[in-house]
């Protein structure tokens, strides 16, 4: 029997992983798993609750009594706890206590080991910040993608508007820059280009040219 692919994407915040993964699942005909979603659905969780993101246990106890899964729709929706929050997710604020709360290794530790789970069943392309060097190292194909700060600010900033989400683009870069220089230097899983992954730059290059170049990628079946 053929093992079932897995891509895993890495990469900063704004650099299409989102976009590019999306279009590669619905090209090959696998799963997609947005791992980012996942901490995102827990930084809702704790707002509502009016818990620190600054504070690791609480919130690793938080997530131990969340559930967090995917449900249906193209691309998949998000559930916390079986309700759909797929849109409330999407906000500035909520990318920030996200970045934030995924610093704790407490949290990433458990997050990690649910999304390994996932994983393991094969067919799936995932996409986060420590894709291809923790959750999936041994992945099929490996991408770096990346693009220059400014690229990724203009696409957050286009993404909000185009959703109806209030920010400005001086905000969307300043919280851009904040949250590389977060996933880049903390201590659990710092973002960093894995070994054997392929850098891919997104910068001024439509959407299906940068598919195109990560299928080229792809290993010989």
């Amino acid at each position: 029997m053929i093992k079932p692919l897995v891509i895993a994407i890495d990469g900063p915040a704004g650099a299409g992983k989102s976009t590019c993964a999306k279009a590669l699942a619905k090209e090959l005909g696998l799963v997609y798993l947005d791992t980012g979603a996942m901490y995102r659905a827990l930084a809702l969780k704790a707002n509502r609750a009016e818990m620190s993101p600054d504070d690791g246990p609480a919130l690793a106890d938080l997530l131990h009594k969340t559930e967090i899964s995917f449900g249906p729709g193209d691309p998949p929706s998000i559930l916390l706890d079986q309700m759909d929050v797929s849109q409330e997710i999407r906000s500035v604020d909520i990318g920030e206590t996200a970045s934030a709360i995924s610093a704790h290794s407490a949290v990433r530790r458990a997050m990690v080991a649910r999304q390994q789970a996932l994983v393991q069943r094969g067919g799936v392309i995932l996409e986060g910040r420590d894709a291809t060097t923790v959750i999936a190292p041994h992945a099929d194909l490996k991408i770096y993608l990346t693009a220059s700060l400014e690229e990724r600010s203009k696409r957050r900033f286009l993404e909000f508007e185009d959703k109806g989400l209030a920010s400005t683009f001086e905000k969307v870069r300043g919280q851009i820059e904040i949250r590389d220089h977060r996933d880049i230097t903390r201590d659990d899983s710092p973002l960093s280009v894995a070994p054997h992954a392929h850098i891919v730059e997104s910068g001024g290059i439509l959407v299906a040219d940068v598919v195109a170049r990560i299928k080229a990628l792809l290993p010989d079946s």
